[in-house]
């Protein structure tokens, strides 16, 4: 009889094969101090550690052709020669004495339990980052040689308490046909690997590893969340039939992704792509973005030792803008602070940081990097169509106070004689309570709005999504968080606007006729939904979603919305 397991979904489709079980060595960290006259030889150690693994991680980028697994690649190499990491393993050796395999693991505990407490879920997976290095080091100085996934006999479904980058980028592609974790999210590392190799993943599963052999056939379903061990023949069949036809959808997508999203009855919405940098960027266009509707800049801070310089800024938001021609790139400014630190700056300890100072906080009050940034994209502005957008606005004022800093830079660039697009746009992320209670006299000030659903849900239901004890609460088809987002475009409407979404939920194909019927005008998600995204709008009549939209907006229950949107999807 066949055994089913949940799973969160993090990548959606179906295979059948044997499973893997693969299960990493358990390395035993050495506590013992060492003599003054050994510092050393152990700083040596670390040292030669982390130059081996670079030069590794060199090889690997020179040979790798998948672009998703060269940015991980790259991003470790970043982190390897992050000063902050390499002097701080010296200082306990120097300081306190440590052994270089204590030195290195408590200095790569203290930066996962960093990064796990952030509130923000992308940054949040770059402590699987740290911990991949960390085993990867201290494999070096312990002279292991880690188990891999380079060399497997046959097509396998991968099991594991959890897989790292590493063990991502080692991988044999052709032979991996799907993923299930114990742990992760839908943002972890293993679900955007997933993504990008299109095959289906479920990450959560707590103890998958131990419920397994290894070698039992198995389907993965990554639409409906299970796994099934040793299925009956029928469902077997059952499920090569799917499998057939899903190759079939895909082939169709292939020929829809390049489409303008327009409805049956002729509503023209934009579907576009979020992105942290010029990787991403190339992804998107890949799968036919009409543009990208949000451009995370933060990351440009994040990983560097400085502020950015105009310049360094400059060439990113030219190349990105030339890349996409006259297809809108909206770029969000800076929103640091709060949950997301940076090495060079001391932010200050707050008991909400993620309700405190961040983001056009930050901005308004640190004018001089301000500046810097929006000389920057004012300059990128004359090679496409760039938009500004300010993340966390909760007064007009913001709005009126950046305006006045870009009108002074936009005299400076005349007195210069540089080139800029004088009519740039500037928009606002709707998501606060306060912007969706003022969004009436925000988009006054506003050439458009984006609304970010996954903080937008947090504020709106007072709900920390980090929280596990209320994560059931959680729920952006809440009937307060939909309210919120018509009232949010029908404001935006009557002044002649637009909204767009660049929140999670913007690719949340089951929430696709619902956010059409509510009048959104540009879907802004995940590179591999874009063609899904835009299919269904190819498919959907603007009026009658307009209807059924009302018929949502009159509901109570999060169940009901829910029970709703699937009888009519």
């Amino acid at each position: 009889m066949s055994n089913k397991l949940k799973g969160i979904i993090a990548s959606n489709g179906v295979a059948i094969a044997k499973l893997f079980l693969f299960s990493k060595e358990e390395l035993v960290i050495d506590k013992s101090n060492i003599s003054d006259q050994d510092k050393d030889l152990h700083i040596k150690k670390v040292e030669d550690a982390i130059s081996s693994y670079f030069n590794d991680l060199d090889y690997k980028e020179k040979n790798e052709q998948n672009e998703e697994v060269l940015n991980i690649v790259r991003a470790h190499k970043e982190l390897l020669q992050d000063p902050y990491f390499v002097d701080t393993i010296k200082e306990k050796i120097q300081n306190e004495n440590k052994n270089a395999e204590l030195a290195t693991n408590e200095t790569v505990e203290q930066m996962v339990m960093v990064m796990s407490a952030l509130e923000d879920e992308y940054l949040k997976e770059r402590a699987d980052d740290y911990k991949d290095i960390g085993f990867q080091v201290l494999c070096k100085i312990k002279n292991v040689v880690p188990k891999d996934l380079s060399k497997l006999d046959e097509e396998c479904i991968i099991i594991s308490k959890e897989l790292t980058p590493s063990d991502t980028s080692n991988m044999d592609k052709e032979k991996v046909l799907g993923f299930a974790t114990d742990l992760g999210g839908k943002t972890s590392h293993v679900s955007i690997i997933a993504q990008n190799l299109d095959i289906p993943a479920l990450v959560g599963m707590q103890d998958v590893s131990s419920k397994i052999k290894g070698e039992e056939i198995a389907i993965i379903d990554g639409n409906q969340g299970i796994l099934i061990v040793d299925p009956s023949e029928k469902e077997i069949e059952d499920y090569k039939s799917l499998i057939e036809k899903e190759k079939e959808e895909k082939q169709r997508l292939e020929k829809v992704k390049n489409l303008e999203a327009k409805t049956l009855d002729g509503k023209v919405c934009e579907v576009s792509a979020n992105i942290g940098n010029i990787e991403d960027l190339k992804v998107a266009i890949e799968h036919g973005c009409d543009g990208v509707g949000l451009f995370r800049t933060e990351f440009l801070y994040m990983e560097n030792d400085h502020f950015p310089t105009e310049e360094e800024q400059y060439e990113v938001y030219k190349e990105a803008t030339q890349m996409l021609g006259e297809k809108p790139l909206v770029v969000r400014t800076l929103d640091i602070g709060g949950d997301k630190g940076l090495d060079y700056y001391d932010f200050p300890k707050e008991e909400n940081p993620f309700l405190g100072y961040r983001a056009i906080r930050f901005c308004l009050d640190h004018q001089d990097i301000f500046k810097d940034q929006l000389r920057a994209l004012l300059r990128a502005s004359a090679y496409g169509n760039l938009k500004i957008m300010l993340p966390f606005v909760i007064s007009t004022d913001e709005i009126k106070q950046t305006r006045l800093i870009l009108e002074e830079l936009k005299k400076d660039l005349d007195k210069e004689g540089i080139a800029y697009n004088k009519d740039i746009d500037l928009g606002i992320m709707v998501e606060t309570s306060a912007s969706i209670i003022m969004a009436d006299k925000l988009i006054k000030y506003s050439d458009f709005f984006s609304i970010g659903t996954n903080d937008l849900t947090q504020y709106t239901l007072a709900c920390d999504r980090g929280n596990e004890n209320i994560s059931d609460i959680y729920n952006n088809f809440n009937p307060a968080v939909i309210r919120s987002i018509k009232h949010v475009i029908d404001e935006s409407h009557k002044a002649g606007k637009w909204t767009g979404m660049c929140g999670q939920f913007a690719s949340d194909t089951k929430a696709t006729k619902l956010l059409l019927g509510l009048g959104l005008d540009e879907f802004s998600g995940s590179a591999s939904k874009l063609p899904k995204v835009k299919d269904i709008i190819l498919n959907s009549n603007f009026k009658e979603e307009e209807k059924f939209a009302l018929t949502i907006l009159d509901l109570e229950y999060v169940k009901d919305v829910e029970e709703s949107i699937e009888k009519h999807n």
